[in-house]
């Protein structure tokens, strides 16, 4: 789902801003992107190399600069920006192309700053460093750049060799800001013109995106199963060594969409030494058009045998089915789990379990609750 973006760009003329559909090769999540042309003075260098000296900045003076750098991520502007490509401009007309992308790559968010090369050597830079952060405006919090790529340059002026006319994509590494920031402001980013720059998000249209696909502690099988009969216990396969949470209420849930699968993680407690359990057998996700979305497998687990658990009492540890993708403008979903059949086990119970209305924010903002505790049993 396309966001509208609203930019303050102070005396920075902006050719474009609009948020960019997700590349899911890399799994970036665009929040917010422009790119602009700048004027540049060019000198030619005593080599045959033609050399730029970047516009300076009030941040140089107290910097150390490392020298020349001839080993930069490079991209191709006309790929990112295809709807506000830049061409290289006509010989004498003294200007290069910049331009950014802020997006959200897994665990951070990161500020691309391009920049197409005018010479074959650019000296002066300088990309970021302790004095970015970027500023959530609605809550006061402000994230600080953790790193830059390439790593060097982090609170340092350098320079860059390259072949002019390609594009450097330099980066700056911030944590990952919520899902629900939409008032920010970025400073500390001179040279592309970000010194307390705003970036508001309207409120129309919700920030959908994709999550990156969860990673669980995979159970240890300690018995495969044998001839599996639901009414024979002893061809049950048996496991251990769970994705233990912190205890939280049973069957509290968290979802991860991603654009291949959905995962749902469903807390589950463990009353003995060996439990029996049986999940994922014709469960479906209904969404508000009726639309199903079955379940493709257990992580870890068999997808509808019922199985033993060896554990502790008072283990709590999440089990999680795997579904169907569901589509970005899903907001709320039903869970339906049919009856099972009955089978032959001391207090034997398949009973189906239907919850309604689940909100898939909410859900998502659940996802803190499954991180893994090892268990700790103090004898």
């Amino acid at each position: 789902m396309k966001r509208t973006i609203l930019l303050s760009l102070l005396a920075f003329t902006s050719i474009a801003t609009q948020a960019q559909p997700q590349e899911e090769t890399r799994n970036r999540i665009m929040r917010a992107e422009s790119v602009a042309p700048i004027s540049e003075i060019i000198r030619e260098s005593k080599t045959k190399k033609t050399t730029v000296e970047w516009h300076s900045t009030e941040n140089n003076s107290w910097h150390e600069d490392i020298g020349i750098l001839d080993k930069v991520p490079v991209t191709d502007l006309q790929d990112a920006f295809p709807s506000t490509y830049l061409a290289t401009p006509p010989e004498g007309m003294g200007w290069t192309s910049i331009g950014w992308q802020l997006a959200d790559e897994g665990d951070n968010t990161v500020l691309h700053c391009y920049l197409r090369m005018p010479a074959d050597i650019v000296t002066n830079l300088w990309l970021g460093g302790s004095e970015s952060v970027i500023l959530d405006k609605e809550t006061g919090i402000i994230y600080q750049a953790q790193s830059t790529v390439p790593a060097r340059c982090y609170n340092k002026v350098f320079g860059v060799k390259g072949k002019k006319d390609t594009a450097l994509d330099l980066q700056i590494i911030f944590p990952r800001l919520p899902d629900t920031a939409r008032k920010l402001a970025i400073y500390g980013v001179p040279a592309w013109r970000m010194q307390g720059m705003d970036i508001e998000f309207s409120d129309q249209t919700p920030i959908e995106q994709y999550d990156v696909v969860p990673q669980f502690h995979m159970p240890r099988i300690v018995k495969e199963s044998v001839n599996y009969n639901k009414d024979n216990l002893d061809s049950w396969a048996v496991y251990t060594d769970a994705h233990f949470i912190k205890p939280v209420t049973e069957n509290t849930m968290a979802i991860w969409r991603t654009p291949d699968a959905t995962y749902l993680a469903i807390a589950t407690e463990q009353n003995w030494l060996r439990e029996y359990y049986g999940r994922g057998d014709k469960t479906i996700l209904l969404d508000q058009q009726g639309h199903q979305y079955k379940c493709k497998e257990v992580m870890g687990y068999p997808k509808g045998d019922i199985f033993w658990l060896d554990g502790y009492p008072g283990d709590h540890f999440a089990i999680v089915l795997v579904f169907e993708p569901l589509p970005l403008d899903v907001t709320t979903f039903n869970y339906i789990d049919p009856e099972g059949e009955p089978f032959s086990a001391w207090g034997a119970d398949w009973s189906g379990d239907a919850i309604t209305d689940l909100d898939v924010q909410q859900l998502r903002n659940n996802q803190h609750l499954f991180e893994y505790h090892p268990r700790v049993v103090v004898k």
